[in-house]
């Protein structure tokens, strides 16, 4: 999984299948960009105008259940 915050275009990226081809994008709200492969399965997700959305988008905390 890779996560990557750009303040260029204050967007925030969140790849669970860095390797797998994208077929399909789907805007399920506005801002939220879904993409899948050709199974259907979630690829990875857009957060557009991240700054607005997320408390911090430059800060990432990442935990694992025991």
């Amino acid at each position: 999984m890779k996560v990557n915050y750009d303040s260029k275009t204050d967007t925030l990226s969140v790849i669970l299948n860095p390797n797998t081809p994208i077929t399909e994008s789907d805007e399920s709200k506005p801002g939220i960009i879904l993409d899948y492969d050709g199974q259907g399965n979630l690829v990875s997700l857009e957060l557009l105008d991240a700054s607005h959305r997320v408390k911090e988008a430059r800060k990432i905390e990442f935990e694992t259940a025991s």
